[in-house]
């Protein structure tokens, strides 16, 4: 997996410590946390959690401590079965999602900062505004001019279908495009590995009869040629996916085309 570092927006204050006393087998846990409300610089609270008393994954040891520790610790989950892509987040240097994340693979403390070069909520919470902005932009549907069968669906063969696969699996999490040195500067115009991802997915769907239109829409200088397959997206998705091929096939229907 590849690794990251945080670039600091601010000076990361040490935060509180809170023990586990009379634990036998205690993992530190080191979260950075910052309040908007506050005005403080960020911080890194520490939490030391019984691993004999907590489930194996890094999402289970944040959700002991928020329901048993402290509270105010805030981060997004729900699914908790790598699905819904809601608990993405840096964690040992990697960005990935927690619900998947073992306790047992940290081998020192287990640092967590929330998704790197993206503004920030609270504490773990990045604020994914741009790209669900991006995203819309891509109008990630079906588009046909062709009339559905009457009472049934639109058809595929089994090699037509097989094409979207390693496509459609993508939960946007945004796990890459939050590891893409390009994204990080040029994310209010670059699309970012996840969403060229998500826009060859229709791309590549034998039932969309948009192609032209959608090619257009991406052949911009920023918009999708800032990718210089560096691949720490495809290093760093935690659902196994290879964005920069997708994006490697974007570029080669434009240059089929003219």
């Amino acid at each position: 997996m590849a690794k990251f570092s945080l670039p600091a927006h601010s000076t990361i204050n040490e935060g509180k410590t809170f023990r586990a006393d009379g634990a036998k087998r205690v993992k530190r846990f080191r979260l950075y946390r910052w309040d908007p409300e506050t005005g403080q610089n960020p911080r890194l609270d520490t939490y030391e959690i019984d691993l004999d008393k907590c489930g194996p994954m890094v999402l289970d040891a944040l959700i002991k401590i928020k329901n048993e520790i402290d509270s105010t610790v805030t981060f997004r989950r729900s699914c908790r079965e790598g699905i819904c892509g809601s608990c993405a987040m840096n964690i040992d240097g990697t960005n990935t999602l927690a619900c998947l994340k073992p306790i047992d693979d940290v081998k020192d403390d287990v640092k967590i900062y929330p998704l790197p070069h993206m503004p920030v909520v609270k504490d773990l919470v990045p604020d994914l505004s741009v790209p669900y902005a991006q995203y819309a932009s891509i109008e990630p549907w079906l588009k046909s001019e062709t009339v559905p069968p009457p009472d049934k669906e639109r058809t595929q063969s089994v090699e037509e279908r097989a094409k979207i696969d390693g496509l459609w699996e993508c939960i946007l999490c945004f796990c890459c495009s939050t590891s893409c040195p390009s994204y990080w500067w040029n994310g209010d115009r670059y699309l970012g590995p996840a969403i060229l991802l998500q826009a060859y997915r229709w791309l590549a769907d034998s039932r969309d009869e948009h192609q032209g239109e959608r090619l257009d829409n991406l052949e911009d200088p920023f918009r999708l040629y800032r990718c210089h397959t560096i691949m720490n997206c495809t290093k760093t998705c935690p659902k196994g996916l290879n964005p920069a091929k997708a994006i490697g096939e974007i570029k080669k229907m434009i240059v089929a085309r003219n």
